[in-house]
């Protein structure tokens, strides 16, 4: 970063201004270790793949459904044109899970996701186009208060839209770049894996020191360094011994990965990056004891889609909504929302579990179960039923309960 930055970027701080745009614009993708902090090079961090992957994949592979709600009946609208587009396939080029995969993707990493709307003649949403890199897009508001949006697409051309026409997911904070934040936890992880690289390029060995007894002349000197530069180098890394003559004493200076704490440091920077993204260190490998998946990876799970996934998926919904829905759509109970019921299934024992209290108590039927296992329904199976045990107390008297009466007296 150049001394004109720096000196802007020192301002800018100084007067309180923490808009992350300000940053990006200005060359703030500079962490202070002098990595350069951008979504390609954050990616090709292993932590921040699996992450970004954990996250985006999950989003992209839930169904997005469109439901009707009719007083106290909530059914699936399979017949309401956004049914289609958010449920099957957004455009022509893409599936559900790719698209929502990268709008996802965006959201986790530059905090915004866009897709242009593709209107008809009657201003209805017939297709949303694949999704735009948040690092194209300049949002402006304008003075009536409505936002435009300008981008360059794949095709060179400058595109200017208004906001009826775009779809614009925010991320955290109304759009907040985990890139712009975690530059220098993301700086410290590519400093710490390009240091790596380098010392296993060198064999572990970064440098020495030739001693020699008696003073070089020009020549002899000339002729180490040479040695130097050729053979030496070559043997350090091929691991093969030198041999050294006129009483010449190598004095390493060299620091191992265990001696240099980089294991350690590596880790460390694993646990940060899931921390920027909210991820469990076990769900992407990263863990002392294997074990762990056996013993709590429910839990585990259970704790990822409440505290993860389940804002992430309820901003998205609220973004669609109100961008996608008409108020026409709102009076007839249009909603949208992502079935969760995949990833909150247990195994076989705690599904059996969970149908045989719901079926017991009344509150499923059992066709709803067999709905929910891909099974066909059953004659009768859409009466709910209840143990004849379970009656209240003040419960109103049978016939038999007067026969008894009588028996006693």
């Amino acid at each position: 970063m150049n001394l004109l930055k720096k000196a802007v970027l020192y301002v800018a701080r100084a007067v309180g201004l923490t808009d992350p745009r300000l940053y990006q614009y200005i060359g703030a993708r500079h962490s202070e270790t002098g990595e350069t902090v951008t979504a390609s090079s954050v990616l090709g961090l292993s932590a921040a793949w699996a992450c970004v992957n954990l996250v985006a994949g999950s989003v992209g592979s839930l169904p997005l459904m469109v439901y009707r709600t009719t007083g106290d009946t909530r059914e699936v609208a399979r017949n309401h044109r956004l049914y289609r587009i958010l449920h099957d396939s957004p455009n022509a080029d893409q599936t559900s899970l790719e698209f929502w995969e990268f709008i996802a993707a965006s959201l986790e990493l530059q905090g915004a996701g866009f897709s242009e709307k593709e209107l008809n003649s009657a201003g209805q949403l017939v297709a949303l186009h694949p999704p735009i890199t948040p690092e194209l897009m300049k949002v402006e508001r304008q003075a009536n208060g409505s936002y435009q949006y300008r981008w360059t697409d794949q095709f060179g051309k400058a595109r200017v839209v208004g906001e009826d026409r775009m779809l614009h997911i925010r991320g955290f904070g109304g759009g907040l770049s985990t890139l712009a934040f975690g530059r220098q936890t993301f700086g410290i992880a590519q400093a710490l894996e390009r240091t790596t690289a380098r010392t296993f390029a060198n064999g572990t060995n970064y440098t020495g020191i030739f001693k020699v007894k008696e003073s070089l002349d020009a020549t002899q000197r000339a002729q180490l360094e040479n040695l130097l530069q050729g053979k030496f180098v070559a043997s350090l890394r091929d691991g093969v011994p030198m041999v050294l003559d006129r009483d010449a004493e190598w004095l390493s200076l060299s620091m191992s990965a265990e001696d240099a704490q980089m294991l350690e440091s590596r880790g460390f920077s694993v646990e940060e990056v899931c921390r920027f993204f909210g991820v469990p260190p076990i769900m992407i490998g990263h863990g002392e004891k294997t074990s762990s998946w056996g013993t709590g990876i429910a839990e585990v799970t259970q704790g990822f889609v409440k505290y993860t996934l389940r804002k992430r998926l309820k901003r998205i919904e609220q973004a669609l909504e109100k961008q996608l829905l008409t108020v026409a759509d709102r009076v007839a109970g249009i909603t949208i929302e992502f079935n969760l019921e995949g990833l909150l299934r247990g195994d076989s024992k705690a599904r059996a579990e969970f149908y045989q209290y719901a079926l017991q108590n009344g509150w499923m039927t059992i066709n709803e179960v067999r709905r929910l296992e891909n099974l066909p329904p059953v004659p009768g199976g859409d009466t709910p039923r209840m143990q004849s045990q379970n009656v209240p107390i003040s419960g109103p008297r049978t016939v038999s309960d007067s026969q008894s009466e009588d028996e006693q007296v």
